[in-house]
């Protein structure tokens, strides 16, 4: 999918997913409690899976049987109500495309790759986004880290950021400010590429002014799973750690705080439950950076080279494939 098809008509499948899980926030009436949670979606896409069915067949003409049927893990009314939203949905449509955001769904071939391959039943079954998704496929540097870094630090990260574009090799942040927003700056400014996986607010980025020009030029591209409307959320930002994760190659965390924190969060989980990916931290004698490596995290060698970047990424750590294949079968 490229930026040229955001007209595009919104998959079947892709209106129906949102019907069930977005809050639709144009409408602001929105009773939020209705929709479907990521556990109860999962629930629901396994068991059209198993009777040959997709989300699409639940907003057919014929689709009473199969909501009845349906009914024996999710209350059949509710999921009407859900499915009854479509004057909001249209709505939502119009709006979304005003601002140049695309929507793609899990049922959709386009869906990114690596979030399906690697989260499978984990992957969000509706991500939103502007720029150019063909970047969200092509690997690169997860950076994370503190809101609150000290400017020298920012100044290193900066120029992580402009090492991955010499390497031509993409950075993946959460585009918060702080570290995410220094590593993805050095690395367009530097005319290399960035991803921002945002847990709130993709609306009023994606017509930020800064980001306009590195959107159109495909050097950018804003992702969230969640409503581009929405505002900031403690939970939602700690879910999006794993998109984070996934869309990489490796991870780097350049400062975090010890035991709480989004940051501190994400490389946890990464390093005690999924797996996907190697992480690195900055070195230093920082606390929480130290317990990290003491759970596995490798020191970032820094590269001085496009070369030696590129040789910290293709680095795999040893429990990484062998944990994911526990993880998920």
């Amino acid at each position: 999918m490229s930026t040229l098809e955001i007209s595009a008509p919104l998959s079947a499948n892709t209106q129906a997913i949102l019907l069930l899980t977005a809050p639709l926030i144009v409408g602001r009436g929105e009773n939020s409690k209705e929709l479907l949670t990521p556990s109860e979606y999962g629930k629901l896409a396994r068991f059209l899976h198993h009777k040959e069915c997709q989300p699409a067949d639940l907003v057919s003409n014929s689709s009473d049987e199969l909501i009845l049927e349906l009914g024996k893990i999710i209350n059949s009314d509710r999921l009407k109500r859900l499915i009854a939203r479509g004057f909001l949905l249209s709505q939502a449509i119009e709006r979304w495309r005003a601002r140049a955001i695309w929507i793609v769904s899990r049922a959709d071939d386009d869906y990114p790759a690596r979030l399906r391959d690697r989260l499978k039943d984990l992957a969000s079954p509706v991500l939103y986004g502007c720029g150019d998704p063909a970047l969200l496929d092509a690997g690169g540097l997860a950076v994370v880290g503190s809101r609150n870094a000290d400017p020298t630090v920012l100044e290193s990260t900066m120029g992580i950021g402009e090492l991955a574009a010499r390497a031509q090799r993409t950075i993946i942040s959460g585009g918060a400010r702080g570290i995410d927003q220094a590593a993805m700056s050095g690395a367009l400014e530097a005319g290399g590429n960035a991803i921002g996986v945002l847990a709130d607010s993709l609306e009023r980025a994606a017509l930020n002014r800064e980001h306009r020009n590195y959107l159109r030029d495909g050097q950018l591209v804003l992702i969230s799973p969640y409503d581009p409307q929405a505002g900031f959320n403690v939970g939602n930002a700690m879910q999006r750690n794993k998109l984070i994760y996934s869309l990489a190659d490796a991870a780097l965390v350049v400062q975090s705080e010890y035991g709480k924190g989004g940051t501190w969060a994400g490389a946890i989980e990464q390093l005690d439950k999924l797996r996907l990916v190697p992480v690195y931290t900055f070195p230093g004698t920082d606390a929480a950076l130290e317990t990290l490596g003491k759970k596995g995290a490798l020191t970032w060698p820094n590269p001085a080279t496009p070369e030696e970047f590129s040789e910290a990424l293709a680095v795999r750590s040893s429990s990484s494939d062998t944990e994911q294949n526990k993880l998920f079968g």
